[in-house]
């Protein structure tokens, strides 16, 4: 990979394709598969997933929002998309671009379809999701029979999928609470296939489901977000995929702090003894938060470890070289293959979801695709 000469997050496409197969593998041959690619795909870039992930033969596509599905329907993606979050705002424009709205009450169901006869359209694709134990969004068992009734009421709208959401499904010491929700989701799914003439296909395993409960309920679909990435929620998993983004920087400056001297706002780091400091030309309005100062993150200079001291700065951080070989200009890691970006959340107290969905869009992208 090249070197870094200014704040990057490269973003490794051949990496993605390896994180596929390996899930893949776990899977049925004919189990389609949903890549999720809202927050500009975890972090990185939304357009050049998605159009990996379409290359790659995947089935579906999931955003949380509607701008985001238009955005890659603006840049060519024809693959079905799956809107998880959809706002009655949005209708209009889903409709227009063919982008497939998670309905999980009756007030959306009600207005999805006001709208879709609105538009003179038939048969759209809708997805019906169920609340099993997650409490976020969703539709209860009880909802069944009134959900079947309004869809079988009209031709505006066709029921595509029945599905829901694991809450705990990469906790092990939890899985009589996810067998419980697979239960109580097998239960709707089949009671809402017997209603409907069209036998909606069913999903409800996210990337710890399909590692956790992939012989026992990977149905006809399987989401995967956070998987893809090259994060798998436990070590073991980890060890089996690659991160797809690398976060990296330089040494813009180096100093040599005498004691006593004090680094950074507010003054929160006092040197104890002589120390060797790099600052480097990235911050908080980059991605990496206050949380990480003082010790509690670091960065990668030439293979060793660097401590991130006194507070993080809007645009710039400092960390501790004292006993590092290196110099202004030399490339600086912040995460990716060499160092998880799950270790370095867990710095701060935070996972790497987190870490990875706050990359500034300030940050360059790089594409590497080999």
């Amino acid at each position: 990979m090249p070197k870094a000469k200014e704040t990057v997050l490269e973003i490794d496409l051949g990496a993605l394709a390896h994180n596929y197969q390996y899930l893949r593998s776990r899977l049925a041959a004919n189990t389609m598969f949903m890549g999720v690619v809202k927050a500009f795909a975890y972090g990185s870039d939304s357009v050049a997933i998605a159009l990996k992930l379409q290359q790659l033969g995947f089935e579906y596509l999931a955003v949380a929002y509607a701008k985001e599905g238009v955005a890659l329907r603006k840049a060519g993606i024809t693959l079905p998309i799956l809107v998880l979050h959809p706002l009655p705002i949005s209708f209009k424009k889903m409709i227009k671009h063919r982008l497939e709205p998670n309905i999980y009450s009756f007030k959306i169901l009600r207005e999805f379809i006001a709208e879709a006869e609105k538009s003179e359209v038939i048969d759209f694709p809708v997805h019906i999701k169920f609340n099993t134990g997650l409490n976020r969004l969703g539709f209860l068992e009880e909802d069944v029979r009134q959900i079947a009734e309004m869809a079988m009421g009209q031709n505006s709208i066709q029921v595509a999928s029945v599905f829901s959401h694991l809450a705990a499904s990469e906790d092990l010491n939890e899985r009589d609470f996810t067998k419980r929700q697979l239960a109580t989701f097998d239960r709707i799914a089949n009671a809402m296939r017997a209603s409907l003439p069209n036998k909606p296909f069913r999903h409800t395993l996210n990337t710890s489901g399909i590692i956790n409960y992939a012989h026992e309920a990977q149905y006809e679909l399987v989401r995967s977000g956070i998987g893809l990435y090259g994060y798998g929620n436990e070590a073991l998993i980890d060890k089996e995929l690659r991160p797809v983004a690398t976060l990296k920087t330089i040494i813009s400056q180096i100093h040599h702090i005498k004691e006593g001297d004090t680094i950074g706002y507010n003054r929160k780091f006092t040197a104890e003894k002589p120390i060797v400091t790099a600052t480097l030309p990235i911050g908080h309005a980059d991605g990496i938060g206050r949380p990480y100062g003082n010790r509690k993150g670091f960065v990668w200079i030439n293979g060793q470890k660097a401590p991130i001291i006194g507070n993080v700065c809007m645009d710039m951080i400092m960390v501790e070289v004292t006993e590092i070989d290196c110099q202004e200009g030399d490339e600086v890691i912040l995460f990716g293959k060499q160092a998880s970006a799950e270790t370095l959340a867990k710095g701060a107290g935070t996972i790497s979801y987190e870490i990875l969905t706050g990359i500034s869009q300030r940050v360059k992208r790089q594409i590497v695709d080999k």
